[in-house]
């Protein structure tokens, strides 16, 4: 009996998330959200659907303090979100 195993010659070639790096915020500027995300989480018993403005806030922190990529808050998934933000407000 054969012990040698037989593996594919393909061989695995990493490459870079699709966004980008993600880096960290070594300054703590947007801890105050992160933290409040966090704790929207545990309230809701880690459903993360119940924290997506929280969520919202986060990335939005992020992105003005060039934490990551400015990306349209459509692309991340909060197009619902920016709708119900912009008939909230009263117009003059």
């Amino acid at each position: 009996m054969s012990t040698a195993m037989n593996f594919s010659s393909k061989s695995f070639t990493p490459r870079p998330p699709d966004k980008g790096a993600f880096p960290l915020d070594h300054f703590g500027e947007c801890s105050a959200f992160k933290e409040r995300f966090m704790e929207c989480l545990r309230r809701s018993g880690y459903e993360s659907a119940a924290c997506r403005q929280s969520a919202m806030a986060y990335l939005e922190c992020r992105m003005d303090r060039r934490l990551m990529a400015n990306e349209p808050l459509e692309k991340l998934g909060f197009k619902d979100l920016i709708k119900e933000k912009s008939e909230e407000k009263p117009e003059k």
